[in-house]
């Protein structure tokens, strides 16, 4: 039988393209879908459902911690009207998220009795948050590690944008359906960090 870890998984280009890696790599994987009180959380769910693997949309586990959030005024968690807010990069920081979903996916995991956990964070120049760089990851994945028995597995950490989305097409992982925009719930605003990062993959393609 194969072995069964854990992908962190959002719908976006990254763990989309991930999901078609481990199969590829014969690793059967249960999707963990974190809902952090995020705007657009219904469009990525929705999105994560029409990019799995059929065989792995019901087996999709959803972890709410929408309350976490509850009082921030980041724009990933609060819609901006784009077409009358003045939005910068700097309003979608959200504190210590990768932190709080790479430790549930830790959690979840070993109340399995499984012990890997797959994230496809990679190291991008236009995240603004604290946590979502290489040193960090590094750090997270020693210390969760050192503390308990579930490893954190990244490695797509060294990666571009491009080098990922070259990779799911390779894969044919159906990446021109994932769904990564922070300011809009439904439509990608083209302007936001993560839209920036995915347009500039896909344009060098």
């Amino acid at each position: 039988m194969a072995e069964k870890v854990v992908l962190l998984a959002s719908g976006g280009l990254d763990s989309t393209t991930m999901a078609y890696w481990l199969m590829n790599k014969g690793l059967q994987f249960i999707p963990l879908f974190i809902n952090y009180g995020q705007h657009c959380m219904d469009t990525e769910l929705a999105t994560l459902k029409s990019v799995l693997p059929k065989k792995y949309v019901d087996q999709i586990e959803i972890i709410n911690i929408d309350g976490v959030y509850r009082y921030s005024n980041s724009r990933f968690i609060r819609e901006a009207n784009l077409w009358e807010d003045d939005v910068s990069a700097d309003d979608f920081y959200i504190p210590y998220r990768n932190i709080l979903i790479l430790t549930l996916g830790a959690s979840f995991a070993q109340s399995l009795n499984i012990y890997e956990v797959y994230s496809a964070f990679i190291n991008s120049n236009h995240a603004k948050e604290i946590d979502c760089s290489n040193e960090f990851f590094a750090k997270m994945e020693d210390m969760l590690g050192e503390y308990g028995s579930v490893k954190i597995k990244m490695p797509f950490k060294e990666m571009s944008k491009y080098e990922v989305a070259k990779l799911g097409i390779e894969l044919n992982a159906p990446i021109g359906k994932t769904f990564s925009c922070q300011a809009s719930a439904t439509i990608p605003c083209g302007a936001c960090p993560n839209c920036v990062d995915r347009l500039e993959a896909l344009n060098k393609l």
